[in-house]
């Protein structure tokens, strides 16, 4: 008979949960371990900023069959599913929304998976299990946000209620062999305004200069964390992520980095799979994804946020061989970028 039991200390975590994310179709670097453990670790994910750890381990005696990231939730921050309206509704009867439980990766809208099991049957039971665990707790519900096609199967043969919202993504047609060919498979007037788009950075003296991994030194850590807590502070918000952790984190990241006048103006963050297993995904069966993650600047120029966003991470999926890149949550005008 299988056990859940609940971690609320990620140091906790047995390696056993990288193994059986590397099992699983929907696997991301961002449920890494190192990638959790770092979350909190950083003070990004703690109770103090509304989200306590209680992640849930099925033990069948010493092995591990299956697991989840479950958060206890005072508040619907960083979550990129907009549910305060729920909320609300809650309140006006005389109800308590919160706390809450969700099953997800904090402040990364990224489709994975999220329910990791050896088989069907061993989701099933965790699922069972975590709803015995909200009941015992007094949460108002559940939440799985962004889960991949196995954890929504188990979900609805379990009755839970699906939700939908769209995300972008571009695909790269086998066909393409250059960023030519992706042009010119776009209809004239999004390819005009495109081109017109890169034009007018370029005009006004914007260059952008790409690192990876190890290439990124200290100091352009340093201008990108600089760039990505302005983004927040213009809004009058302080930054999700604490300084320190995209470096600490443990995923493939590709920095874009716009320059004027030899002076660092924006930057843009984004994660890449590598296709070499190191995101605890298995090599040779899956395609290689780009996710764009973050952005930020300190000088505001017209269309930098599309060059750094869209267009040039775009050409350089291109040449790397990169199948599919995902734009994330919200944004019809990525449509128009060839999304």
């Amino acid at each position: 008979m299988a056990d859940l039991h609940i971690v609320d200390d990620l140091r906790q975590l047995p390696a056993a949960w990288d193994e059986l994310l590397a099992q699983q179709e929907g696997a991301t670097p961002f449920m890494r371990r190192a990638y959790l453990q770092a979350l909190q670790a950083g003070g990004s994910a703690v109770a103090a900023t509304g989200w306590q750890a209680a992640f849930a381990l099925l033990m069948q005696g010493q092995v591990l069959q299956a697991a989840a990231p479950l958060w206890i939730k005072g508040h619907s921050w960083g979550e990129y599913v907009f549910d305060q309206a729920w909320a609300r509704a809650y309140a006006a009867q005389g109800l308590r929304y919160y706390p809450k439980g969700v099953l997800a990766v904090p402040f990364a809208p990224v489709p994975g998976s999220r329910l990791l099991a050896q088989d069907a049957v061993a989701r099933a039971q965790l699922l069972q299990g975590l709803t015995q665990f909200a009941a015992q707790a007094g949460l108002s519900g559940l939440h799985l946000l962004f889960g991949d096609a196995a954890d929504a199967r188990a979900a609805r043969e379990q009755g839970w209620v699906a939700r939908e919202q769209p995300q972008f993504h571009w695909q790269r047609d086998p066909n393409w062999r250059g960023y030519e060919d992706f042009l010119a498979s776009l209809r004239r007037d999004k390819r005009k305004k495109l081109l017109q788009e890169r034009r007018q950075v370029r005009d006004a003296g914007v260059t952008v200069r790409v690192l990876q991994g190890e290439a990124i030194g200290a100091a352009d850590w340093a201008f990108f964390e600089r760039c990505y807590a302005n983004t927040y502070a213009v809004r009058g918000q302080q930054a999700y992520l604490a300084p320190g952790f995209f470096a600490e984190c443990g995923v493939d990241w590709l920095l874009f980095i716009a320059e004027q006048g030899g002076e660092p103006i924006a930057a843009s963050l984004l994660a890449c799979d590598g296709g070499d297993g190191r995101d605890g995904t298995p090599t040779g069966a899956r395609r290689r994804v780009l996710w764009g993650r973050h952005w930020g600047c300190v000088r505001e120029l017209p269309f930098v946020h599309f060059e750094l966003c869209y267009h040039a991470p775009i050409e350089w999926a291109m040449a790397q061989g990169i199948g599919r890149f995902e734009g994330g949550a919200q944004g019809e005008h990525k449509m128009a970028r060839g999304f």
